[in-house]
């Protein structure tokens, strides 16, 4: 809490109200044997200003690196109005809304982020929520194999150009549920999956098809024809999109001749600030056909016998409310306040300002990827397009490239050797808004200086 308003006069009107005299009372059950009489080590209180100036110099001394880490967490500007509005206490302190009569507010906010979601990818519906886009990508599999009911096989095609630890959450969470999780491998020339690579599955019972946008390695799938191919195979199309990307890209609801089936991702970059990994917030939306085999809860808008509107959970197929046997998921979750600060977030940038910040974070990359492709010893490991992140090929081995850069103060990006061994000296780089050309150039510079180094030494 930032500001603790009660005054002593407020405070002894609390007391003399319940009875006590003084705070200590309060805890007078404690045995004084298990009191702890003094605090060795701790400094003398300091007032409001000192303590102000003692965080910001120590803040100071950690110094703050620039990063050019993406890989699925992407560091983009939060106007100051989300967090200020998304901590309030009645935002900030809301539970699930299982009462409705009690939690109009909670409720309209959940029903409008819901329709920004469908807007955004083009779909019918969108639940409230998931944990991340890890587990929504793996309860969008468990979802195709409810609703596609014309396959018996539960064959999930995976492609390797999507994020790595999505795959392995996948795996983790629906491979003991009877699905099975076939790779496919992307063309080393382009970084994408080839709609002809497909052709060995002819004639197979698919359940389903994941298909990213941008995957892992910024590339562009081409997505219209990996959708096309999906449905006439009798697969079910699950879209894994980067939701600043849609306010550029063709969204999901219209890939192909009939749209993807369902289209799930990571809603960290819409207002989630990085926060060492978390929390974030998965987002899940589909076509209204699936509806009723959508995991989490839906809150819907209704008119009450006066006529007024209000709102309600109008599907929650979830082990609270139904046998453990029937429902679509047992570990689903409305991460609530992330997704109140993405709702403020788009509602504040509206489409025209993700339009600006998505192609503010594409131009931004595409500077970087130039400047750093001028430094000998670097390029560009698939041509083609991207969005806002792309794989440099080093002459050096990544890892002591960015230990190198990290001495310098700057995150140089993701080492993929563990993840793509057959890259070599590959790394994932990434820019967003955030960044400036004073910024493009120190890397630049720090990175040609570490390699040059490399080779000297």
């Amino acid at each position: 809490m930032a500001f603790i308003p009660h005054t002593e006069a407020d405070v002894a009107a609390m007391l003399a109200a319940i009875g006590v005299e003084r705070i200590e009372d309060l805890f007078d059950e404690i045995p004084p044997r298990l009191r702890v009489n003094s605090l060795g080590g701790v400094p003398e209180e300091l007032n409001e200003m000192q303590v102000g100036r003692l965080m910001s110099e120590r803040a100071r001394a950690d110094g703050t690196m620039l990063s050019f880490i993406g890989a699925g967490a992407y560091e983009h500007h939060i106007p100051a109005a989300v967090w200020a509005i998304a901590t309030r206490g009645e935002f900030y302190s809301a539970y699930t809304p299982y009462q409705a009569e009690a939690s109009q507010g909670t409720l309209q906010l959940i029903y409008e982020f819901q329709s920004m979601i469908t807007q955004l990818t083009a779909m019918e519906v969108a639940n409230a929520s998931l944990y991340d886009g890890a587990s929504a990508t793996a309860e969008a599999a468990l979802m195709a194999v409810r609703a596609n009911r014309k396959s018996k096989s539960a064959r999930i095609l995976v492609p390797t150009t999507l994020h790595p630890h999505y795959r392995k959450v996948a795996l983790a969470m629906a491979s003991n549920q009877g699905l099975r999780f076939e790779e496919l491998p992307y063309s080393a020339a382009e970084g994408i999956i080839t709609p002809e690579s497909l052709a060995r599955y002819d004639g197979e019972d698919i359940t389903a098809l994941l298909i990213p946008q941008p995957n892992f390695f910024g590339r562009l799938e081409e997505v219209d024809a990996l959708t096309d191919w999906a449905h006439a195979h009798q697969a079910l199309a699950i879209a894994v999109v980067n939701p600043t990307s849609l306010a550029l890209l063709k969204p999901p609801g219209e890939w192909g001749a009939r749209g993807a089936d369902i289209a799930v991702g990571e809603g960290q970059p819409l207002g989630v600030p990085l926060s060492s990994g978390g929390p974030y917030f998965g987002f899940m939306a589909a076509k209204l056909e699936h509806v009723r085999q959508m995991p989490g809860r839906i809150v819907g808008r209704t008119l009450d016998v006066a006529g007024r509107e209000g709102f309600t959970l109008t599907l929650q197929a979830r082990e609270q409310h139904i046998r453990r046997a029937k429902a679509t998921s047992n570990i689903c979750t409305n991460q609530g306040l992330a997704v109140t600060a993405a709702t403020i977030y788009l509602s504040l940038m509206g489409p025209q300002g993700l339009e600006r910040t998505a192609a503010a974070a594409h131009a931004r990359t595409r500077e970087l990827v130039s400047a750093l492709t001028r430094v000998p010893g670097v390029r560009l490991a698939f041509a083609g397009p991207y969005f806002h992140e792309a794989v440099l090929q080093l002459d050096r081995p990544a890892a002591t490239v960015l230990e190198a850069l990290a001495h310098d103060g700057i995150l140089g990006g993701l080492d993929l050797s563990g993840y793509y061994p057959e890259l070599g000296n590959a790394l994932l780089v990434c820019a967003t808004e955030t960044k400036t050309a004073a910024d493009l150039e120190r890397y630049r510079s720090a990175l040609s200086e570490a390699l040059q180094a490399a080779r000297a030494a």
